[in-house]
């Protein structure tokens, strides 16, 4: 996925328009922010990377502007940790696997449909949502690794 989705702030006007949003200066720009960062940022890092650029910004506006793009379907919360929330511009079903190593989280493509939302399970439950969390260690941190043993052995 591209870090930069190259869309104007007009188009974005448009689009919150579109979902019924009255499109703030603030809220474009944490928009444009979480289209432009694919890095699942938390409200902090929202907040700390805005507010040098909006210094009236407050982490109310941030959490309450993404509080209103969750239930508007235009951004997706992620919870893979139990006090950390996340958010994700990509609302398609897809995968995340967070690095245990460096805390980064990755979008992950699935092959196939987890559930199709609407399902209805064998006990009678309705599927609204379906999130799917793996952990482990990124491919990067691999890389470090790797390279340290090869140091390490090689010192012998």
């Amino acid at each position: 996925m591209s870090d930069d989705t190259g869309l104007s702030l007009d188009e974005l006007r448009e689009y919150l328009e579109k979902e019924g949003i009255q499109p703030s200066y603030q809220r474009l720009k944490i928009l444009e922010y979480i289209m432009n960062h694919r890095t699942h940022p938390t409200v902090d890092t929202i907040y700390k990377n805005l507010s040098k650029e909006i210094p009236t910004l407050s982490k109310t506006t941030v959490y309450n502007t993404l509080k209103l793009f969750v239930s508007k379907g235009i951004v997706q919360e992620l919870t893979i940790e139990e006090k950390e929330v996340r958010y994700d511009a990509d609302t398609t079903q897809h995968a995340h696997f967070k690095c245990i190593e460096c805390g980064g989280v990755y979008d992950v493509a699935l092959e196939y449909t987890i559930v199709e939302l609407g399902t209805v399970t064998e006990e009678g439950h309705k599927v609204i949502d379906c999130q799917v969390y793996l952990k482990g260690i990124c491919k990067d941190c691999l890389r470090k690794h790797k390279i340290q043993l090869k140091t390490i052995v090689g010192a012998d």
